[in-house]
C-alpha cells in the first residue's frame, strides 16, 4: 500500500523543498518507486533543485482541471529510475488545488507508486492544508529557532485535528522531526536552541539532524539532490534519514563539534 509523507513546517526558509528532494531520491535509491510533489502553487521551486525545469510542460493544477493526464505531467528524473517530479504551477492561484481534485490525483498515484513526497508550501495557507489532509506521514522540518519551532508545533496542532485521519478517527499521521541546518558551534554560543530543547518542546520522534552545510546550496544550485553528494556530511545526514524512516537503526551524527572535541583531547594530552 503506498504511504504519503508531507514534508511540511510553519515557517518558510527551513530547507522543506532540499528536504522532500532529498528524502524522495533515497528512497528511489533504495528501488521504491517514488514520486515527489510540489504543492507550492505560484512559486514552484521544485523543479529547479531537482535540475528538471527546462522539463516543464503540463504541471499538477493541469491535470487537476483534466488539461492534460498524469503521464503528460509526471516528469521522470534523469538520475534515478524509481523517481519522478510532479511540478507545481507558476502562473495558477493556490485555491486551483481543490480538495476532490487533489483526491483523485493522490488517489492515482497509489495505483502507481510506494511513496508519493508532498513538498508542502510553509505555513497555514490553502495549499499546506490540503497537502496535509492526505498525509499518512509528517517530516515536520524545523530550524533550531525559536520562532521556526513555535510555528511547527502550530503544525502539529493542525495535523493532529484537521488530517484525514484525524476527521476519520483513523490511526494518527505519525510526525517524525528533521531538524536542519544545525551547527553544534552556534548552539554552544547560544546563537541556536540545543537539539534537546527543540525535542523537548515538539515532543515528536527525531528522524534526522541536517547539519549547517555549503553543500545544500552547491546541490541547489546545480540542479541535483544533496543526499547523491555522499561525501558531504548533508547529503550522508539525509542518507541516514532515508534510513532511519525504513527502520533502519542509525546513530545521529553532527550532534557535537567534533574540531573542539579533537582539540581538547589533544589539550588535555
Amino acid at each position: 500500500m503506498a504511504r504519503v509523507i508531507v514534508v511540511t513546517s510553519g515557517k518558510g526558509g527551513v530547507g522543506k523543498t532540499t528536504t522532500s528532494a532529498s528524502f524522495a531520491a533515497g528512497l528511489a535509491q533504495r528501488d521504491f518507486k517514488t514520486v515527489v510533489v510540489d504543492f507550492d502553487v505560484g512559486l514552484r521551486n521544485l523543479d529547479l533543485i531537482m535540475g528538471c525545469e527546462r522539463r516543464v510542460v503540463y504541471d499538477f493544477v493541469n491535470v487537476i482541471n483534466g488539461e492534460a493526464n498524469l503521464n503528460q505531467a509526471l516528469i521522470k528524473d534523469k538520475r534515478l529510475n524509481n523517481l519522478y517530479i510532479l511540478p507545481a504551477s507558476q502562473t495558477r492561484d493556490k485555491e486551483a488545488l481543490t480538495h476532490e481534485g487533489v483526491e483523485a490525483v493522490i488517489g492515482e498515484l497509489k495505483q502507481r507508486f510506494d511513496y508519493i513526497v508532498c513538498d508542502s508550501p510553509a505555513g497555514i495557507e490553502h495549499g499546506a492544508h490540503i497537502a496535509m489532509y492526505f498525509a499518512d506521514d509528517a517530516l515536520i522540518t524545523t530550524n533550531p529557532e525559536v520562532s521556526s519551532v513555535r510555528d511547527s508545533d502550530r503544525i502539529l496542532g493542525l495535523i493532529a485535528s484537521r488530517s484525514r485521519r484525524a476527521i476519520h478517527d483513523e490511526e494518527p499521521v505519525q510526525e517524525l522531526l528533521v531538524l536542519t541546518r544545525y551547527s553544534p558551534e552556534r548552539v554552544e554560543r547560544g546563537d541556536m536552541l540545543a537539539l534537546d530543547d527543540v525535542l523537548e518542546i515538539l515532543g515528536i520522534p527525531l528522524l534526522g539532524v541536517i547539519p549547517e552545510s555549503q553543500s545544500v546550496l552547491l546541490a541547489s544550485n546545480e540542479g541535483v539532490p544533496v543526499i547523491m553528494n555522499e561525501r558531504s556530511d548533508a547529503g550522508s545526514a539525509y542518507g541516514d534519514m532515508v534510513a532511519r524512516y525504513l527502520g533502519e537503526d542509525r546513530p545521529h551524527r553532527f550532534l557535537t563539534n567534533e574540531r573542539k572535541n579533537l582539540f581538547q583531547r589533544l589539550f588535555k594530552r
